[in-house]
């Protein structure tokens, strides 16, 4: 005769069993049918560390209960592919634009500047102590060219 009937309620993302126990405690302790400290021996959590879970829970009900913004939802993925998209386009362009100046410059005769070198422009390495060093060794002795006070 104790048949348990299937509660309906919110469809869940496959929520894990611990997660489903604490939601269910801190549910329990919020409508009264359970106190914070039974609820922390169910779960088998410090009353301290219970009290820190129940706020974070009822700050994410609050979280989910803010009104969502009105049209159409941005799609991370969607403005990944179309920021992509736009900067092959840029990039054809740039080539098309690239070759038309080529052509212009060849109908009127001029000649292309010689192409730089690409890559980056190695420098000599400094040890910082070879520097101050240095630094010390321009500066002027002032001890040595001061003259002693005689009395």
């Amino acid at each position: 005769m104790n048949e348990v009937k299937e509660v309906k309620g919110p469809r869940l993302k496959n929520p894990t069993p611990p997660t489903k126990k604490l939601a269910a405690a801190v549910l329990d302790v919020l409508g009264g049918a359970r106190t914070p400290v039974q609820a922390a021996e169910a779960l088998e959590v410090s009353l301290v560390r219970y009290y820190a879970l129940e706020k974070r829970a009822i700050h994410g009900l609050l979280t989910a209960c803010e009104p969502l913004p009105k049209g159409p939802r941005t799609n991370s993925e969607k403005e990944i592919s179309k920021l992509n998209a736009e900067v092959e386009r840029l990039k054809r362009e740039c080539d098309r634009r690239q070759s038309l100046l080529r052509a212009a410059q060849r109908a009127i005769g001029l000649v292309a500047p010689p192409a730089k070198p690409r890559g980056k422009r190695r420098r000599k390495p400094m040890a910082r102590a070879l520097v101050m060093a240095r630094v010390l060794r321009s500066q002027p002795e002032a001890a040595e060219e001061t003259p002693a006070a005689t009395p």
